[in-house]
C-alpha cells in the first residue's frame, strides 16, 4: 500500500508543480489588482500543498519522524517569509517572493531525501534550513538599504578593491578542493567569497559605466573586470570566471549599444578559453569528461555519466521519492542536484523548475527596463544575468550540454554561501522593485499636478545621451475593480 501511495504522490507533485508554473506566467496577463492577488494566493496554496505531499511521501517511505519535524520547520519559515515581506514591504513583488519560496522548497525536499543516509542523518538538511533563515534576515534588510542609501553609485572603486582583494586572497591562501581554490573553512563552515564578489562586481560595472561611457573609461573598466576574471582563472574557479565574463559583456553592450565591443569580447573570450585549455589540466579533464563520459567512466567521466544515468532513469515522471538511487551521483547535493531531482521527481518537474527560474529572470528584466535611474537599471540587468547564467551553467553541465563547471543551482543546491548571496541578490531586486513603484507614484502625482495647473512644464532638451538612458513607457499600474452602481 505504501508503494502505491508513493507512486501516486509523484503524479500529484507534478500536477501541483505544473499548475504553479503556469500561474507564474499567467499573472502577467492580469489587468486588475484583485485578479493578480487571487493568482498569488493560489500560488501559495499550491506551494504548501506540494511541500506537504512531498514530505508526507518521504515520511511514508523512510518511516522517520525527523522528516515531519523538518517539514514543520520549513513550512513555518516559508510562511514567515511570505507574511513578513507583505507586512514590511507592501509594494514588494509577491511573484518573486513566491518563486523564491518554491525554489527553496524544491531544494529542501531533495536535500532532505539525499541526507537521510548520511553519517549524521538529515544534518545537511538542517544546516540548509539554518542557511535559509540567515538568508531571509539579509533578504529583509537589503531592500530598505537599497531604498535609503542614495550614494551607492559613488563607490565605484570601493567595489572593485574589496571584490578584487577577496578573490586575490582566495587565489593566494585558499586550499585546493576538487581541483580549484574556492574559499576558506571557518569554524567548520565553508565560505566561498566569489559568490558575494559577483554582487560587488555588478555594482562596480554599473557604477563605472553610469559615470562615463567614454572610450577611456571603458578601457579602464574592462581592465578591472579582466583582472577579476584572470584571478578566478588562476584559482581554476572556471564557473565563476565565466559568470563574471558574460555579465560584463552583457552590461557593456546594453550600456553602450556598440556591437563592436560585444564581438571583441567574444573573440577575446574564445581565445582565452583555448589558451586556458592548454595551460590548465583541470580544464582538460572537464572537457574530456564532457566529450566522452562513458569512455572515461572509471576516471574523469564518472560524475557526468552517473548524472546522465539518473536523468535517463527518471524519464518524464521520475521513480518517486526514495525509489531511485540519486546518492550514486557524486556531490549530488550541490553540483548535480538537478540530476537527482529528475531521477526521483521526473523531467516534467525539472522543466517546471527551469521555467520558474526563467520567470524570475523575466521579472528582473521588467524591473530593469522600467527604472529611470540608469545605475539601477544596470544593476538589475547585471544581477538578472548573473542569476540566469548560473542556472544555465549548472543545468547545462549536468545534462552534458556544456562541460561541467561545478556551479550550484541558486536556492536549490546545498550551500551557505550560495544561499546567502542569492538571497542578497533577490533582496536587491526587491529594493529596486520598490524604487520603481515609488517612481511610478511620483510620476502619477506630477501628472495630476500638471493637469490641475492646466499646463505642462517645458521639457529639457536632451543633448547626446545613449539609447539605454531613454526610459520605455511605463507599464500601466494594476487597475482596481469598482462595483457598478
Amino acid at each position: 500500500m505504501t508503494n502505491i501511495l508513493i507512486q501516486l504522490s509523484k503524479y500529484v507533485i507534478i500536477v501541483l508543480m505544473a499548475a504553479y508554473t503556469f500561474s507564474c506566467f499567467s499573472i502577467f496577463t492580469r489587468n486588475y489588482e484583485d485578479e493578480e492577488k487571487r493568482v498569488l494566493i493560489r500560488q501559495d496554496v499550491l506551494l504548501f500543498l506540494m511541500q506537504g505531499v512531498a514530505f508526507l511521501t518521504m515520511y511514508l517511505a523512510a518511516d522517520d519522524m525527523r522528516i515531519l519535524f523538518l517539514y514543520a520547520a520549513l513550512a513555518v519559515v516559508l510562511l514567515a517569509v511570505i507574511i513578513l515581506y507583505n507586512l514590511i514591504y507592501p509594494n514588494v513583488s509577491r511573484l518573486v517572493v513566491n518563486n523564491m519560496c518554491m525554489l527553496i522548497t524544491a531544494g529542501m525536499i531533495m536535500i532532505t531525501r539525499l541526507s537521510s543516509d548520511n553519517e549524521s542523518p538529515y544534518g545537511t538538511a538542517i544546516r540548509q534550513l539554518v542557511f535559509v533563515v540567515l538568508g531571509v534576515v539579509f533578504g529583509l534588510i537589503v531592500p530598505v538599504l537599497i531604498r535609503k542609501l542614495t550614494f551607492l553609485d559613488k563607490w565605484t572603486y570601493v567595489y572593485a578593491a574589496v571584490g578584487g582583494g577577496a578573490l586575490l586572497a582566495v587565489a593566494l591562501f585558499a586550499q585546493i578542493s576538487g581541483g580549484a581554490k574556492l574559499g576558506f573553512e571557518i569554524m567548520g563552515i565553508n565560505i566561498q567569497p566569489s559568490e558575494f564578489v559577483k554582487i560587488l562586481f555588478v555594482f562596480y560595472v554599473a557604477s563605472s559605466l553610469n559615470r562615463s561611457r567614454e572610450f577611456k573609461n571603458i578601457v579602464i573598466t574592462t581592465a578591472v573586470a579582466a583582472a577579476h576574471v584572470l584571478i578566478l582563472v588562476l584559482s581554476t574557479d572556471l564557473g565563476a570566471a565565466l559568470i563574471f565574463f558574460v555579465v560584463y559583456l552583457v552590461m557593456l553592450y546594453v550600456a553602450t549599444r556598440q556591437p563592436l565591443y560585444a564581438v571583441a569580447g567574444l573573440g577575446a573570450g574564445a581565445g582565452a578559453a583555448v589558451i586556458g585549455y592548454h595551460l590548465f589540466s583541470h580544464i582538460q579533464v572537464r572537457v574530456e569528461a564532457w566529450q566522452d563520459p562513458i569512455g572515461t567512466y572509471n576516471d574523469s567521466g564518472y560524475q557526468v555519466a552517473q548524472s546522465l544515468f539518473a536523468i535517463g532513469t527518471g524519464s518524464w515522471f521520475g521513480t518517486g521519492l526514495f525509489q531511485g538511487s540519486p546518492d550514486m551521483i557524486p556531490v549530488s547535493e550541490t553540483d548535480f542536484i538537478f540530476s537527482a531531482i529528475i531521477e526521483e521527481m521526473g523531467m516534467i518537474y525539472g522543466l517546471c523548475l527551469i521555467l520558474i527560474c526563467v520567470s524570475c529572470y523575466v521579472m528582473f528584466l521588467n524591473i530593469a527596463m522600467e527604472l529611470h535611474n540608469s545605475f539601477y537599471k544596470l544593476v538589475a540587468l547585471g544581477l538578472g544575468t548573473c542569476y540566469i547564467f548560473q542556472v544555465f551553467l549548472q543545468i547545462g553541465g549536468v545534462t552534458k550540454f556544456i562541460p561541467s563547471t561545478g556551479m550550484t543551482l541558486p536556492f536549490v543546491s546545498y550551500g551557505g554561501s550560495s544561499m546567502l548571496s542569492t538571497m542578497i541578490m533577490f533582496g536587491i531586486i526587491q529594493g529596486l522593485y520598490i524604487l520603481r513603484e515609488d517612481e511610478e507614484e511620483k510620476l502619477e502625482l506630477e501628472r495630476e499636478s500638471r493637469n490641475g495647473l492646466g499646463r505642462t512644464a517645458a521639457r529639457k532638451k536632451k543633448t547626446g545621451g545613449t539609447k539605454f538612458e531613454e526610459v520605455p513607457q511605463q507599464r500601466p499600474r494594476k487597475k482596481k475593480r469598482t462595483r457598478a452602481k
